[in-house]
């Protein structure tokens, strides 16, 4: 099983905390209940292994957790990943229009390792967006 954060005191020290201080912290927040997170977690869970070198992937319940609902807009995103390294708050261009976070379901592992890939490459040098490899704004994937 992938942690789950169960505070936001938890969520902060994952941020700005991780043991290692060369990856990338993957949050997933949302509804462990609903159907997308379930499958997002299935792959989440299944590439964790993958790149743990310079990843690590937690879980954040917001109904449990809603310390960051309005922070991150996350009030009508029904299961939403963002990023950070270092502290800080790594954005993705996905082509979707929405660089802040990841608010789509992604069906293939493949293509959430390429992204988690390129945020650790920008990361490390210091980017604060990067681009994905593949563009998702033509194809919503809900």
């Amino acid at each position: 099983m992938l942690p789950h954060l169960t505070s936001g005191w938890n969520v902060d020290q994952a941020i700005v905390c991780d043991e290692n201080k060369d990856r990338v912290v993957v949050i997933r927040f949302g509804d462990d209940a609903n159907h997308i997170c379930m499958e997002m977690d299935e792959h989440l869970y299944a590439l964790a292994e993958e790149v743990r070198n310079f990843a690590v992937v937690y879980l954040v319940d917001t109904d449990e957790v809603p310390d960051f609902n309005d922070l991150y807009e996350l009030h009508e995103d029904q299961c939403t990943i963002m990023f950070f390294f270092h502290g800080k708050h790594i954005k993705v261009d996905c082509g979707t229009g929405e660089n802040n976070k990841i608010n789509f379901l992604i069906h293939e592992k493949e293509e959430i390792i390429d992204i988690i890939e390129e945020v650790y490459r920008g990361a490390v040098k210091g980017k604060g967006l990067v681009i994905s490899p593949k563009d998702y704004g033509h194809k919503w994937t809900f």
